[in-house]
């Protein structure tokens, strides 16, 4: 579930933000904006907030049920998994890599 944090309307805006876009781009802003009945200062603040919020949201936090939490302090305190693939990925020269360099 995407929580979604609307723009207080009491808190005052003291600042500014400002962008050049193209016809294009202010044209589809304004039509999106109409089709929901808001201005389009108002349109884009809120959906640059969700993006920034859906950007930001696992960097935040997380939840977990107490079976996750418990799950998820055994995965950390655990010893490390052996990954095959992934230490032969490692160790092998990359496609980038002058093989006779090595």
């Amino acid at each position: 579930m995407m929580m979604r944090i609307e723009p207080l309307k009491t808190s005052a805006r003291t600042e500014k933000l400002d962008m050049r876009v193209t016809v294009e781009a202010k044209r589809r802003l304004v039509a999106a904006a109409a089709a929901e009945q808001r201005s389009v200062s108002e349109f884009v603040l809120s959906s640059a907030l969700d993006r920034a919020n859906e950007a930001l949201a696992d960097r935040k936090r997380f939840g977990l049920d107490e079976a996750g939490w418990s799950a998820f302090q055994a995965a950390l305190n655990g010893p490390a998994r052996d990954l095959p693939r992934v230490t032969r990925l490692l160790h092998e020269p990359s496609i980038f890599e002058d093989e006779t360099a090595h």
